[in-house]
């Protein structure tokens, strides 16, 4: 029997995003810091295989006039295998039905993943600039 996957609309644990962030080479946070972060996001999934999180995406923002795509995640060993495709399919589904007309979305790409969100509408700002955005 092979691995189950599936995406649930649900914030991580503390330890799995922990884990996950690491997993990414990501800076280490505090406790406090994280579960304030994971509380006061605006939409959360999780990908999961056979009951354990294996990925993420988050949006963070005011749900008015900016949303930020945070921490798209997803193991090493299972990157390139179409799990990052549908956790930004869900984020992109969540943004189309919650944020208004007009709404800046906006992400800090990670050093060569431009392209993966340029499929999503993502336009790379100039040099001086960083970060990726489109509006709704």
């Amino acid at each position: 029997m092979g691995d189950y996957f599936e995406l649930l609309e649900r914030e991580p644990s503390l330890e799995d995003y922990r884990r996950l962030r690491a997993s990414a080479g990501w800076s280490e946070r505090t406790d406090a810091a994280m579960q304030t972060s994971l509380a006061n996001g605006l939409y959360c999934v999780c990908l999961m295989r056979n009951g354990q999180t294996v990925g993420c995406g988050r949006v963070i923002g005011d749900s008015g006039m900016y949303f930020y795509i945070q921490d798209v995640i997803v193991l090493p060993e299972l990157q390139g295998r179409g799990f990052g495709t549908r956790i930004m399919d869900a984020v992109t589904a969540y943004l189309e039905r919650d944020a208004p007309p007009g709404a800046f979305i906006g992400l800090m790409a990670a050093k060569g993943a431009s392209g993966f969100y340029e499929r999503y509408g993502f336009v790379r700002r100039a040099d001086d600039a960083p970060g990726m955005f489109r509006h709704r």
